[in-house]
């Protein structure tokens, strides 16, 4: 930790939909920034004109907005240091690209996609480097009139940070402890390129994050071989003693076999890796999101916190309260994280059952509506309350479990349910109980109890097993109580009648 405020950064580009593991990562820069009194910032990196995707940005917006990860500034949130939208930051971006040229920390280069892909045939494991930077069209060769010749000729060229060879880079990870390498390893990176005047990720990504104040960069591991050129850049700036502190989150990893998780993995095994459902405006395909499946922002954000990190009990279910204040991000694991989706359809499950039944229904409604069933909305907080119990993950899965609390029941001998339990005397001791039923004046559940038990217990009778057949037409539901109640005196004496007539 520096003494500085704590100011983190989630920084996607709108190239297409938010993955899962950005997701995770913008998760952790959130918990972190609440746990230490800090902001987080939202801003976009859009350099690469070229896979600009519309609607891409919007989509990451109301994915965060359903997720209720907040932002306090950046693209559309406000404050103080903006633009931050990287298009719309070219003059700054400018200005440090000449000072880098000034300094003789950068330099032009002129070569064509032609002649890099000749030299790279040429020299095995080819890099634009301290050994190789001779042998290319650039200001070092060409000499600085030459370059400046070029340029006002409108030939295009790209601007690349001169790494000197033989230092020893530190960067100092929170996850990782002290990462060093050297720079000989590193290439001549591209910061600027004159054909779209945007500078690359490199560039505006170090200028960003020192002009925005940020104090931590928490990324993904796919960004740690960057980490030591962003340190050379940063003293380059002669801005090393404002260098944010960096830790890199390791990978989501597949289900099953190796490498990192992919669309692919998702598409073959049958979950999401988007948390909204996505609509690529080229191909026209449509992927799946966590929300439209039916999932809990609170389920995706407990099981996604648990993957590279643990609070170190045995506790599996946080709020994002619990998560704020227990959340450590230097016990973030080194290695990749398996993601197991059975267990994220568990936490769904765990949140269903804890969630307030007045905030499922709508989404059940929703359902019975597509079946043509329209019920009042305490009738199917009623039904959500008494089904949820059940060996559901998804509210979608309870239709099939309780259409009977909407549908009269057919009856059918071949049922094994019901073949198991309408034998010889059943239909008597059911004419029996709808006689006592129909005399109750209290159908409450208390009521029917008091009244069923006792009679129950006077003649011996089980009744129940035989009576869920009449109400149901199988073995399946809630107790027998709450569901005569719910259907009321009239509808359950009119099963009881039904069933009668079709199994007598």
């Amino acid at each position: 930790m520096t003494d500085r405020k704590v100011r983190v950064r989630f920084a996607p580009s709108p190239t297409g939909p938010l993955h899962i593991g950005g997701v995770r990562t913008a998760l952790y820069n959130y918990l972190f920034a609440r746990q230490h009194g800090g902001d987080m910032i939202f801003r976009i990196e859009d350099t690469d004109s070229a896979r600009f995707v519309p609607g891409a940005e919007e989509y990451i917006i109301e994915s965060f907005k359903w997720l209720g990860i907040h932002f306090d500034e950046g693209v559309g949130f406000g404050g103080q240091h903006g633009p931050y939208r990287q298009s719309e930051r070219r003059d700054i971006y400018r200005r440090y690209v000449q000072q880098l040229l000034d300094e003789g920390k950068a330099y032009y280069a002129f070569d064509t996609p032609e002649e890099l892909n000749a030299k790279r045939e040429e020299i095995k494991n080819f890099q634009y480097d301290a050994t190789t930077r001779s042998m290319m069209r650039n200001q070092l060769t060409l000499g600085l009139e030459e370059a400046q010749r070029l340029i006002a000729r409108g030939e295009q060229y790209v601007v690349r940070f001169k790494v000197e060879p033989g230092e020893e880079v530190h960067v100092a990870d929170l996850i990782r402890g002290d990462v060093r390498i050297m720079s000989d390893i590193l290439d001549d990176k591209v910061l600027y390129k004159s054909a779209d005047d945007l500078p690359t990720y490199h560039l505006a990504n170090i200028v960003d994050d020192h002009l925005m104040e940020v104090s931590h960069v928490i990324r993904g591991e796919e960004w740690l071989p960057s980490a030591p050129l962003h340190v050379l850049l940063y003293r380059a700036f002669g801005w090393a003693d404002t260098m944010p502190a960096f830790a890199h989150l390791p990978l989501l990893l597949k289900p099953d076999g190796k490498g990192k998780l992919s669309k692919r993995d998702g598409d073959r095994l049958g979950f999401p890796v988007f948390p909204l459902e996505w609509h690529d405006p080229k191909s026209g395909e449509v992927s799946s999101g966590y929300r439209e499946s039916g999932y809990l922002p609170e389920a995706v954000i407990n099981f996604l916190a648990l993957l590279g990190w643990n609070p170190g009990t045995d506790q599996e279910i946080l709020s994002m309260d619990d998560l704020i204040s227990q959340f450590d991000l230097t016990k973030c694991s080194k290695s990749g994280a398996k993601f197991d989706y059975v267990k994220g359809q568990w936490f769904n499950r765990e949140y269903i059952i804890h969630t307030d039944n007045a905030r499922l229904a709508p989404t059940f409604r929703a359902i019975l509506q597509e079946q043509g069933i329209d019920a009042p909305a305490e009738r199917v907080e009623a039904v959500v309350g008494m089904m949820k119990m059940k060996k559901i993950n998804f509210i979608k899965e309870l239709w099939p479990l309780c259409d009977f609390f909407f549908i009269a029941p057919t009856y059918d001998l071949d049922d094994k349910f019901t073949r198991k339990n309408w034998k010889d005397g059943a239909a008597a001791d059911m004419k029996a109980l709808r006689h006592l039923l129909a005399g109750l004046d209290d159908f409450s559940i208390a009521g029917q109890k008091a009244a069923i038990d006792a009679w129950a217990a006077e003649t011996g009778v089980k009744p129940w097993n035989a009576w869920r057949v009449c109400l149901v037409g199988t073995g399946k539901g809630p107790d027998m109580y709450e569901l005569a109640a719910f259907l009321g005196k009239e509808e359950t004496l009119r099963r009881m009648d039904a069933a009668l007539q079709a199994l007598a």
